[in-house]
Formats: structure tokens, sequence, C-alpha cells
């Protein structure tokens, strides 16, 4: 059982709401999880889970700690490290990864770790070596 599928249970408990609501979350997780390099929009993605947006935003926010755009980003920002440490650009990587523009990408990636894109691939490739 994944880490989700667990917190999913517990909150299941705690919440008491029915079983296919659940699935629908976790429909909707996974069609995020499958289309994260899209432009994906919070409406696209609760019609997945067939609900309004506003109920599935709040749903899904109870189920796994945060927003779908937080989750969305967060996916988004594990790609792009992984493909940071092949021989693609930041360029590529930022675009393969779903972002419009570079410096909204470098700017984000950089709060959330810490580092920019092209320091994080100049440090990975000198691990490598």
């Amino acid at each position: 059982m994944t880490y989700y599928q667990q917190q999913l249970v517990k909150i299941k408990e705690a919440c008491f709401l029915k079983d296919y609501i659940y699935d629908q979350l976790i429909q909707a997780k996974q069609f995020i999880d499958l289309n994260y390099a899209q432009s994906l929009k919070l409406t696209d993605i609760a019609e997945k889970a067939f609900l309004s947006k506003y109920h599935f935003a709040r749903l899904f926010r109870n189920a796994y700690g945060r927003t779908p755009h937080q989750y969305l980003t967060t996916i988004r920002i594990e790609k792009a490290k992984k493909l940071l440490m092949t021989d693609s650009t930041v360029m590529d990587v930022c675009f393969a990864v779903g972002f419009n523009s570079v410096s909204s990408f470098t700017g984000l990636f950089k709060r959330i770790t810490g580092t920019t894109p092209a320091a994080y691939q100049a440090k990975k490739a000198i691990l490598k070596k």
C-alpha cells in the first residue's frame, strides 16, 4: 500500500466519506501524474473526478495535504530534477515538464530547491564524475 493510499484510509476512517469519492480523488491524482506536462486547469482535473472544482479542491487538500496546484507543481519539479541529470538544457526541461516560461520555472525551482536549475544540473554533473 502506497503512502497516499494509507493517508486516504486514515482520512476515510476520520471523515466517513463514501468509497466512490475516494476513487474519484485517486482517479484525479492519477490524471495529474500522467498529464503533468500539459497545461492543466483545476476545472479539467475536477471533471475527471466528476466534482465541482471547489468541492474537488477541498477534498483533494483534505486527502493529500496540499492543493491540486501544489501537487502538480511538486510533480513537475521532481520530474525536472530527473531530467536535469541528463544532458537536456534548462529550456528543454522547462517545456518538457509543462512550464510555459523559463523565468517562472527557474524562479519556482529555486524557491523549492534552494538553487537554480542550471546550478542544480552543474552540481549533479560534478557528483556523477
